[in-house]
């Protein structure tokens, strides 16, 4: 979207744009490269709109463009594309080209991040300078508002808005989204334009232009005059307050790193308000991130920890004052405030989102890793001598300031991964993976002693910190005592723990401590449910050794199992034995790390344990989960729910529909159950009334009918079912089953029989009397004897 200036057709555009539907994509590439280099910037600016629309797609995802996301290497254009797209290639050096020219492209604000367009349509100025001095006023009034960017930032909003836009999975392709020609170049962008050794190489074109300010504090209310296009910045000051951006070359060239970053930062992380958060409120249009999006920045995450670890030594040990930037270069000063100040507070903000919305599957896995790979920036330092496992990776001494100035991270987010956890199923392996990589990283030596440090800085009281604090910053000399450069150290330190705080939670914050009482019981409870989850995961497990030993070789005649309720065809991998394995050895090291980090003593947990065995030995697995009864039947509770999830009880399901109409299962003749089923419906039909009459009588003869005309031990089961009165009263009915006689296992016994029979010299018509009368003498001893055997 250019400029809203008059301007003469382009020829150039409309052949380009007959081509896109003709030629392949290899052709239409080679003819832009030389369109690129040979025409100038007046011609290439009224292609470029188009050229990146149809590479990243529209903003609105009607236009799919090139498909960046669903491209994988295996693809014969795979290369083509990213050959065109590298930092160093033509579409870049077009951006660059009109860089050096005074072209503007506009954005319209619905496409901004939400909290950013709520800023600007209430006038305020937004948080992120990038969007300073660059709004657009249309002629038509204040309904169509837009930003104006340079050929730079319109290329990269384009390229970051590319991840969040809804888009259908093109048919026929399917690979891992960190494989996709995306997530490449976006690691290619990030190694390019944020470099972890030597500097970000300069553009081919000359540009005086191009600058992005430091973040700042917001202004409480501004007018939309104060930063219109044509207004003079309220921030002239660069990131590193120069006099001038143009008097320092290396100055100059960095503010396309800092654009990309900030790019990146608003795009993808930027789309819930600090505001809303503190006051428990959520936006209108909640944004919801894909699992694609998640990794993605957690590859920003992992690159913004390398490139600030690679700060030299002697310029991280430098205070941060600004006597210290005339000696050290801008991308170094970039360095060491790119994770704090761009991208700590708006990254809380997503995963806290995240972890309270995201669905209580394996998917987690990708949100956990991302917060996970934030709090453990010593991964990422490039120092790869005497590598150690990270169960004995002690955390250095250096990093204590970066627990300390993001305490929120581990704690709060512990404690909400906490009530995550107790509400997930770990009998999955999968979900027991994930509780273990929490526990096995908070229990790395010397990070949980800087976490309760940080917390004892943060509950640190006002009154004492004041008493502290000295008069003036004397040298013993001057009068000055020699402890007051060690309480200068504790007063910033408390301050800026303090600052964090106050700045993501708000001033009137009731913060909980990660090692206080009540997360401690919160982590006991956690431990409680790891335990049973153990217990279950092998109760499972034995249970599926026993079905797979008593399998036999009669399965092949339908001799098997025949309860249909207890078999699962579509049962998930993780419920097979050798997951469950893996269940009980993740959850076991996680009890273990846990004790380590919360220093548990280990024979109270063993206590627990075992008492928790003896509850599962005495029956308690057996028992329903917590419900109460209705007129529709049982309704859980949500203690009923917490125990299904967690495997710790269950309903006894079975079949509830008429048990005539169950589906015909392989071990029975479709054409006697139809034929079997129309004989006892025409007798039931008939009989229904004097078989009621009979089986209602309290003598023997009724109990006798009971025995033949009622199924009590189903009826028993399903009194263990949720289900209605209704259809409970209606499986009590009495009625003639002949269904059993079309099972081939019956069959096979009454051949067997008549075969048996006729070798005693016995006829069909003998063989059949006496086998009811076998039947007959059966029911009668059960029928006499039934009470006894209830009793025993």
């Amino acid at each position: 979207m250019a400029n809203p200036t008059l301007q003469q057709p382009s020829f150039l555009l409309a052949n380009l744009k007959a081509d896109a539907t003709t030629k392949p994509l290899l052709q239409r590439c080679q003819d832009l490269v030389k369109i690129i280099d040979e025409y100038p910037a007046k011609e290439l600016h009224l292609i470029f709109p188009w050229l990146v629309e149809s590479v990243f797609g529209s903003l609105d995802g009607v236009i799919a463009g090139w498909n960046l996301r669903f491209l994988h290497s295996r693809s014969n254009e795979y290369n083509i594309v990213m050959d065109f797209l590298n930092p160093s290639g033509p579409m870049m050096k077009l951006v660059y080209k009109l860089q050096a020219e005074e072209y503007k492209y506009e954005i319209p604000i619905n496409y901004l991040p939400g909290p950013v367009k709520a800023c600007i349509q209430e006038g305020v100025l937004p948080d992120c300078p990038l969007f300073h001095n660059k709004l657009q006023f249309p002629l038509s009034g204040l309904l169509t508002l837009n930003i104006a960017f340079n050929p730079f930032e319109f290329f990269m909003f384009n390229f970051a808005y590319c991840l969040i836009t809804p888009k259908n999975y093109p048919p026929g392709q399917y690979g891992s989204s960190t494989d996709s020609a995306y997530f490449v170049l976006v690691d290619t962008y990030l190694k390019y334009f944020l470099p972890t050794e030597g500097s970000v190489p300069p553009s081919p074109f000359s540009d005086s232009r191009g600058s992005v300010s430091a973040p700042s504090p917001r202004s409480s209310s501004v007018s939309f005059a104060s930063y219109g296009i044509h207004s003079p910045s309220l921030l002239k000051h660069h990131i590193f307050h120069q006099p001038s951006v143009n008097a320092d070359p290396a100055a100059q060239e960095i503010w396309r790193s800092e654009t990309l970053l900030q790019m990146f930062v608003e795009i993808w992380l930027h789309h819930y308000s600090l505001e809303m958060y503190q006051k428990l409120q959520s936006p209108q249009e909640p944004f919801s991130p894909t699992e694609e999006h998640v990794l993605v920045v957690r590859l920003l995450v992992k690159h913004l920890h390398a490139f600030s670890n690679s700060l030299k030594p002697e310029q991280l040990s430098s205070s941060p004052s600004a006597h210290s930037h005339t000696h050290t270069s801008p991308l170094e000063e970039f360095k060491r405030v790119v994770v704090q100040r761009f991208v700590q507070q708006k990254l809380y903000l997503f995963l806290q989102h995240c972890f309270g919305h995201w669905p209580l599957d394996a998917s987690f896995r990708a949100v956990l890793e991302t917060w996970l790979s934030y709090i453990q920036p010593w991964r990422y330092t490039g120092e790869k001598a005497n590598p150690q496992p990270d169960q004995n990776r002690t955390v250095p001494e250096k990093w204590e300031s970066f627990v300390h100035e993001n305490l929120l991270m581990y704690t709060k987010l512990f404690q909400v991964f906490l009530n995550r956890a107790v509400r997930t199923d770990l009998v999955n392996a999968k979900n027991a993976l994930m509780v273990f990589r929490v526990a096995k990283v908070f229990a790395q030596p010397n990070l949980a002693e800087m976490i309760q440090k940080g917390e004892q800085l943060f509950l640190e009281p006002e009154h004492v910190l004041h008493h502290r604090q000295p008069r003036g910053y004397l040298t013993p000399g001057q009068g000055g005592s020699y402890l007051s450069s060690r309480q200068r150290v504790v007063t910033d330190m408390v301050f800026k723990v303090k600052s964090h705080v106050y700045g993501l939670e708000g001033q009137d914050c009731q913060y909980k401590q990660m090692f206080g009482t009540e997360l401690r019981g919160a982590v006991m409870k956690l431990i409680q449910i790891i335990a049973q989850a153990r217990q279950t995961a092998k109760r499972i497990s034995d249970h599926s050794s026993e079905v797979a030993a008593n399998k036999s070789f009669l399965s092949w005649f339908g001799l098997g199992a025949s309860d249909l309720n207890n078999s699962f065809p579509g049962a998930e991998p993780e419920e097979t034995g050798e997951y469950l394995k893996k269940t009980h050895e993740f959850l076991d090291r996680a009890l273990e790390n846990l004790c380590q980090i919360f220093k548990l003593n280990q024979g109270q947990l063993n206590q627990l344990i075992s008492n928790l065995g003896s509850l599962e030995d005495d029956g308690n697995s057996k028992q329903l989960p917590d419900c109460v009864q209705s007129e529709n039947g049982l309704i859980l509770t949500d203690l009923g729910r917490r125990q299904i999830i967690n495997g710790l009880r269950r309903f006894d399901i079975h079949y509830q529909g008429d048990p005539e109409l169950q589906p015909i299962r392989s071990y029975e003749n479709a054409l006697l159950v139809r034929l079997f089923y129309r004989i006892s419906s025409l007798i039931n039909e008939r009989f229904g009334r004097h078989m009621n009459a009979l089986c209602s009588r309290p003598d023997f003869l009724g109990r006798l009918s009971r025995h033949y005309l009622t199924n009590l031990d189903s009826t028993t089961k399903l009194k263990h079912s949720p289900m209605s009165r209704r259809m409970l009263e209606r499986s009590q009915r009495p009625r003639l089953s002949l269904r059993p006689l079309a099972s081939y296992r019956t069959i096979l016994l009454l051949l067997l029989f008549y075969v048996f029979g006729s070798l005693l010299s016995l006829g069909p018509i003998s063989s059949t009397v006496l086998l009811l009368a076998g039947g007959f003498l059966y029911g009668l001893l059960m029928t006499l004897f039934a009470d006894k055997l209830k009793t025993h």
